[in-house]
C-alpha cells in the first residue's frame, strides 16, 4: 500500500517513518514524501497513480497549496484518496477540501493512533 505524504516541512519524513516503522517494516505499506504540491504531482507520476492508495497532504504550504494539489489530483483521471492535514483546522478549510471532494480531514498534531485507523479504511475500500 503506498501512501504519499506532501507537507512543505521536511521534519514530517522521519516523524512518519518513525510512527509506521512496524508497518514499514513489516511492508504492509510504503512511504513516498513530496515536499510542494509540485513534487507531489511528479512522485505521482513517477509511482502511477493507480498505485498510490492515498494521499496525505498538508493545506498550507508555498507555491501550490494543498487544496489546489487536491483539485488538481481530483480531476486528472484516475482520482485518488486526498486527506488533508493542517494545524489550522477551521470550518473555512473544511468546507474547501469538501467542496473539492476531499476523502478525509487530519488535524495536528496528528493523532498516529487515529491516523492508521484512517488508512485502514482505505486500505479495505
Amino acid at each position: 500500500m503506498k501512501i504519499l505524504v506532501v507537507d512543505d516541512e521536511t521534519d514530517v519524513e522521519p516523524l512518519f517513518r518513525m510512527r509506521f516503522r512496524r508497518e514499514l517494516r513489516k511492508g504492509e505499506i510504503e512511504l513516498i514524501f513530496a515536499f510542494s504540491g509540485e513534487e507531489a504531482l511528479q512522485r505521482l507520476e513517477e509511482h502511477g497513480k493507480t498505485d498510490v492508495v492515498l494521499v496525505l497532504s498538508d493545506i498550507n504550504m508555498p507555491g501550490m497549496t494543498g487544496l489546489e494539489l487536491l483539485q488538481r489530483i481530483k480531476t486528472d483521471p484516475p482520482p485518488v484518496p486526498v486527506c488533508m492535514m493542517t494545524a489550522y483546522d477551521n470550518e473555512e478549510y473544511r468546507g474547501k477540501a469538501a467542496d473539492l471532494d476531499c476523502d478525509g480531514y487530519v488535524s495536528k498534531p496528528i493523532d498516529f493512533a487515529a491516523l492508521k485507523e484512517k488508512i485502514a479504511s482505505f486500505k479495505t475500500a
